[in-house]
């Protein structure tokens, strides 16, 4: 259990990191800094904050993918049923018990509202942030979704974690887009789970190359700590990966409309990014892929209907194959900004 005053540093150092340039997709964490730096700004009544955890850990190796090229590279959180439905109701139940036990009221949050889960949890010792800024368990590793139950009991504070990182930076230097300005700091700007899950627009192109084949956020932070010695493979049986989502083809996944993105994402975390933005990523990864067989692939989406999948099969196709991109751009016509701006660089 964690006091709802146990981070009031951590909106702090949000704001100071957010001030040096964050922008666009980013605007609502600088707007929310001082929401979530502390509970109360969001429920005054709150007086107690249960934390819990659920491993999701992998069964194998979650890095053993980026050596297949092409196929796609997806979080393991990911991979299976959306972890806000499987975890939420639980909290619910939770929640009715405690108000059946001790009275009072609760609110129930699953990465769903302006909630510091980390800090908070780490005040509630289920672990530590590690330099890679996310939770690191003594028992569990890297491997586990946080929820948070807001209870207006008076409860009594547990001790909060110890950090164990000591002089390890594996987790900084495994890091493929240099995303970490020093430890315990991320920038997420250049973090591929952001620019893949939250960014809306075009990946930078500085940042294209480095992204390999992950389509849908990155472990590779997570992976590597050395104390994931102690991870279990999770046991919730909705949160296992599905045979479909550990390791799909490319090529496939090039001709998903949004009918077969639907369908097979249902149930999925990454449902939520929209085929768009899902193609966006899976040609990045085309792109970065060294395999000419996917080129026609990249061709065939030069003329999708989104202007944000067109740019992306400008880039890959002239990754891929440089002489046939050249060729299509004698019978292409763009009226796209963006996309005319991928052609220009892409053709030079």
């Amino acid at each position: 259990m964690a006091r709802p005053d146990a981070i009031p540093l951590a909106a702090g150092r949000l704001r100071t990191f957010l001030a040096d340039g964050a922008h666009g997709d980013m605007d609502w964490m600088a707007a929310k800094a001082d929401r979530r730096g502390d509970p109360r700004t969001m429920w005054p009544q709150v007086r107690a904050i249960v934390m819990l955890g659920v491993n999701y850990g992998p069964c194998g190796d979650p890095l053993a993918i980026l050596k297949r090229r092409t196929r796609g590279a997806i979080s393991v959180y990911a991979q299976g049923d959306d972890y806000h439905e499987v975890i939420k109701p639980r909290l619910k139940k939770l929640g009715r018990w405690l108000i059946e036990q001790g009275g009072g009221d609760i609110k129930v949050f699953v990465d769903t509202a302006a909630v510091m889960e980390k800090p908070l949890a780490e005040a509630a010792g289920l672990g530590w942030q590690g330099k890679h800024t996310n939770l690191v368990s003594l028992e569990l590793g890297s491997w586990l979704f946080l929820g948070a139950i807001f209870t207006t009991l008076e409860l009594p504070p547990d001790t909060p974690a110890r950090d164990h990182c000591g002089t390890c930076h594996a987790c900084l230097d495994v890091c493929p887009t240099q995303a970490f300005p020093a430890p315990y700091r991320l920038d997420a700007r250049r973090c591929i789970s952001y620019l893949t899950i939250e960014h809306k627009g075009a990946i930078p192109r500085e940042l294209r190359a480095l992204m390999g084949n992950r389509i849908y956020g990155c472990d590779d932070c997570l992976a590597v700590c050395p104390w994931n010695k102690f991870a279990q493979a999770g046991r919730e049986i909705k949160l296992a990966a599905r045979d479909a989502l550990r390791a799909p083809q490319l090529a496939e996944l090039a001709r998903l409309d949004d009918t077969g993105f639907r369908a097979l994402f249902a149930k999925s975390a990454v449902k939520r990014i929209g085929r768009n933005r899902f193609l966006r990523n899976v040609l990045i990864a085309i792109g970065n892929s060294n395999d000419a067989g996917l080129a026609g692939e990249a061709e065939r989406l030069l003329g999708d209907a989104s202007p944000l999948v067109r740019a992306a099969a400008v880039w890959a196709l002239g990754r891929l194959d440089r002489a046939r991109l050249r060729r299509c751009a004698a019978d292409h016509r763009e009226s796209d900004p963006d996309v005319i701006a991928e052609w220009t660089a892409a053709c030079e």
